[in-house]
């Protein structure tokens, strides 16, 4: 089983997993790259998983779905193309002998989810869409921030190899403000160093692992006192957890 990241407008990447053949994609905001990679390698599109709702991750669905007899699978509480078979927390789906968990995960938008799967031949995967970013988490355009904190806290203790596979190419960016919260961060020095050397060559930052965003992303790490203390000299007010992680995303949000 092999995954790949599909390039997609400025900054979007569609995930495609495949094995004997046989494809999968997740958020296909444009049709076009799935049909490239599929004629190029000659694999058959089986399904195709839907995060969320915004356009830049359904915009390719019906196409995709006119061109092959792919099953689309999204979140239960959330306005999606006709057709898509939805699913909620708790729920599984079945690829290829691959079991997929859904997890549900607010804040981004409110009926978010996440899909989780353990392949036999490589580290599990997450595919998160825009609610966990490498160094960072999605702007809160429905939810709030206690779902938010909610939400990642769940992917927080999933595997700590898990290959965490986000939607967009936002790591650099992610990267200078969280260094900005944590400068004596060695972790965070030395994964932003390696990722400028990607981008560089023209390589994605992505998949990530959680192992690594743990000890880097200052969302995941709003409860260490090395964050906590950021915000504080920043807003001066008591809080308590989403408080502090409502502080923190809107610092993220005004940042420059």
């Amino acid at each position: 089983m092999n995954l790949i990241p599909l390039p997609a407008f400025s900054d979007n990447y569609i995930w495609l997993l495949h094995h004997n053949g046989r494809a999968l994609v997740v958020d296909p905001g444009d049709a076009q790259p799935v049909l490239d990679a599929l004629a190029s390698a000659g694999w058959v599109l089986d399904v195709i998983l839907v995060t969320h709702h915004h356009p830049d991750h359904v915009g390719g669905v019906a196409a995709l779905t006119a061109a092959t007899s792919a099953t689309v699978y999204g979140p239960a509480h959330e306005k999606m193309p006709p057709g898509v078979i939805p699913l909620t927390q708790g729920e599984t789906l079945s690829w290829q002998g691959l079991e997929f968990e859904v997890i549900d995960v607010p804040g981004h938008t409110a009926g978010h989810i996440a899909y989780f799967g353990q392949p036999s031949d490589m580290a599990p995967v997450l595919f998160c869409g825009d609610t966990l970013f490498s160094g960072g988490c999605g702007r809160l355009f429905e939810g709030t921030p206690d779902q938010m904190l909610n939400s990642l806290e769940k992917l927080a203790g999933l595997p700590g190899a898990t290959q965490v596979c986000c939607a967009h190419e936002y790591t650099l960016s992610n990267l200078k403000f969280a260094r900005h919260i944590e400068p004596a961060n060695l972790d965070l020095s030395a994964y932003e160093s390696r990722c400028q050397d990607l981008r560089a060559q023209g390589l994605p930052t992505l998949p990530s692992h959680l192992d690594l965003e743990l000890k880097i992303n200052p969302f995941l790490r709003s409860r260490q006192p090395s964050v906590r203390a950021s915000v504080q000299h920043r807003t001066p007010t008591p809080m308590d957890d989403a408080d502090y992680f409502a502080a923190l995303r809107q610092w993220k949000n005004d940042y420059r």
